[in-house]
């Protein structure tokens, strides 16, 4: 009988391997439109292939980022992982997004894919952070605060909601914010593009 370590180590190369599917690239090819990395922030995301090509095109690479490790999550959570091993996998998929092998490390931001990652573990604390994205998008216009401050809402919405999984959410919290790194100095400029 493999032991739970021997389940994690292949749960979270799968979880990477799933993560390195880029739903803007997949999307934008699809619908014959060329590379979201080579226009607008260069971020193949959910929120440059809105400013790039609407809300039609947008959504669907949400939907792709957000579902693309919700599988390999399933089968996290019926092997019996623990919080902190389902987590593992989880940063798996974040990692697999923020740094695809087959792209030259050059990924998205991880906000969709955690949000799915998060909806698929703890699906009360992606509903708060989903839910401060959406209002702060739709009222400053400008998605890298709508992501930095939900992000940084999920650790406490964990210590609300999910507590077993607050060690976890706040690992995400980190590389989200690492990730908007350069947004966040795009901001103090006042240069950063809104929606």
């Amino acid at each position: 009988m493999l032991t739970q370590l021997e389940l994690l180590l292949p749960l979270v190369a799968l979880g990477y391997l799933s993560g390195t599917w880029l739903g803007a690239l997949t999307v934008c090819r699809l619908a014959g439109l060329g590379d979201p990395r080579l226009a607008g922030s260069g971020n193949p995301g959910f929120s440059n292939v809105l400013r790039l090509h609407g809300p039609r095109l947008a959504l669907a690479t949400l939907l792709v980022d957000a579902a693309k490790g919700m599988p390999v999550l399933g089968l996290a959570l019926l092997m019996g992982l623990p919080p902190w091993g389902q987590g593992l996998v989880g940063l798996g998929v974040l990692l697999g997004h923020s740094y695809p092998v087959w792209y030259r490390f050059r990924g998205g931001k991880g906000v969709a894919s955690a949000f799915g990652v998060m909806l698929m573990l703890m699906p009360g604390v992606a509903m708060v952070c989903g839910l401060v994205w959406s209002l702060l998008a739709w009222w400053l216009r400008t998605a890298a605060i709508a992501s930095l401050a939900s992000a940084a809402m999920a650790p406490l919405a964990a210590i609300w909601l999910a507590p077993a999984y607050v060690p976890v959410v706040i690992g995400f919290t980190l590389l989200v914010l690492g990730r908007h790194v350069f947004n966040i100095r795009r901001l103090g400029r006042g240069e950063e593009p809104g929606l």
